[in-house]
């Protein structure tokens, strides 16, 4: 069989999955749109946001050993139902003028939980459909799609939701779940993953089961560990990032959406990249050096710049390798996982990997606000020559910081990772 029909079930799956998570993108923005025009608070908003991550965070491991209990088509359509659901619940509320703030964090924390519970039966479903032999041009494919997502989402979302509203944008979200709840349904075949009595044990089992595998194989578990340090400092940087070009002379909101957009650009050209490279002698060695390069490399530019085009640039670097970076740990992880383990034990990784978000979120805010700031308008004058002067400043600094830490950090865990090696 060729490469062509080969992996027509995940051409299949992969289009019609990445059309749905922008439809998905487009409702979620839209809503962001809508809820900002109702408070005027940022606070409110940037409050979806954590009522989609918390049950992502928490139910993770839980939601993994879910996943391995049952079919993988089956809870995937289940959860895409269910989702569909509450979106439906939205344009009824808002139809009848009855939506509610309350009604979007309810709403958005069920949506949520779904897809915690989705995310790694469709891993798996990935696995499965794809040949061993061609695990990285798919990795390199999904991280193409989420990168368009990223890119595409907010400029169709403002242009649907600014033409025709937030009924508007539902529609399209929900049209877009048909297309792939059919096709999943109905085109799609899911080959069964070989039971190992999973239809006899409980979720806690189940669970503890995927730490234990992590536990065993510390290079998985290694990498892992090293990609919550990356995300720690990535989520603090973004935190800090808008307030540092919105007060800055040549900053301001456009200015802010020009640059956070060639982050998305990068990862789109990054994808290209891990669609058609060659294999690598050593896949950890690819993610270390990728994140060392990315970390040190675009919080350093940004701190000491105050030009957008330096800006710009800047973003590109920390971004373009993370396609890279996600693509080879993907492979190291289909290839060392067993199928029938594998839900439960993307599960495990999602928990570990990413609960360092709102931390680095929560840490970049307030050493902004109430560390770097305060030092950079009092005692930091002599500082006025590396990171300016005014408001922005304090944000500049913590930019150097974040570059401090995120090169310590991988420098690090470096040394743990140079006695892994894995190559396929």
């Amino acid at each position: 069989m060729n490469n062509k029909n080969s992996l027509r079930d995940f051409y299949l799956l992969w289009s019609t999955q990445s059309l749905s998570q922008l439809g998905s993108a487009i409702t979620a923005f839209a809503l962001t749109l809508w809820l900002y025009e109702k408070t005027g608070s940022a606070l409110s908003t940037a409050a979806l946001r954590i009522c989609t991550y918390v049950p992502y965070i928490i139910m993770s491991i839980f939601a993994g050993a879910i996943s391995d209990k049952f079919d993988k088509k089956k809870t995937m359509l289940v959860c895409d139902l269910l989702a569909a659901l509450s979106t439906i619940a939205v344009f009824v509320l808002y139809k009848t003028d009855m939506l509610a703030v309350w009604h979007l964090y309810l709403i958005n924390a069920v949506s949520g939980l779904m897809n915690t519970v989705q995310q790694p039966a469709s891993e798996v479903a990935y696995t499965v459909v794809t040949p061993k032999d061609l695990y990285q041009k798919t990795s390199g494919l999904q991280s193409l799609s989420r990168s368009l997502v990223t890119i595409g989402n907010p400029v169709i979302a403002s242009a649907i939701y600014g033409l025709a509203g937030l009924d508007a944008a539902i529609a399209v979200d929900l049209l877009t779940f048909a297309i792939a709840f059919t096709t999943l349904a109905i085109f799609v075949r899911i080959p069964e993953v070989r039971a190992d009595g999973n239809e006899t044990k409980g979720v806690l089992k189940l669970a503890k089961e995927g730490v234990l595998y992590l536990k065993e194989n510390p290079m998985i578990l290694y990498v892992i560990l090293f990609m919550a340090g990356v995300n720690f400092v990535a989520s603090a940087f973004d935190a800090v990032l808008p307030a540092y070009i919105i007060p800055s002379p040549r900053g301001g909101n456009y200015v802010l959406g020009v640059v956070t957009s060639f982050s998305g650009i990068a990862m789109v050209v990054g994808s290209i990249l891990a669609t058609v490279m060659h294999k690598p002698k050593n896949r950890v060695r690819v993610i270390y050096l990728t994140m060392l390069f990315s970390l040190g490399t675009e919080n350093f530019l940004l701190a000491f710049s105050r030009s957008p085009v330096l800006w710009c640039i800047g973003q590109f670097l920390g971004w373009i390798f993370v396609p890279v970076m996600s693509t080879n740990q993907n492979v190291i992880m289909k290839n060392t996982i067993p199928a029938r383990l594998m839900g439960r034990v993307y599960a495990c990784r999602n928990t570990l990997q990413f609960f360092t978000i709102p931390i680095g979120l929560t840490f970049g805010g307030f050493m902004v606000d109430r560390v770097c700031e305060p030092f950079m308008g009092g005692n930091g004058r002599s500082l006025y020559f590396l990171f300016g002067s005014g408001k922005g400043s304090g944000a500049a600094l913590m930019l150097f910081i974040l570059g401090l830490i995120g090169t310590g950090m991988c420098l690090i865990f470096g040394n743990k990772l140079k006695k892994f090696r894995y190559s396929d």
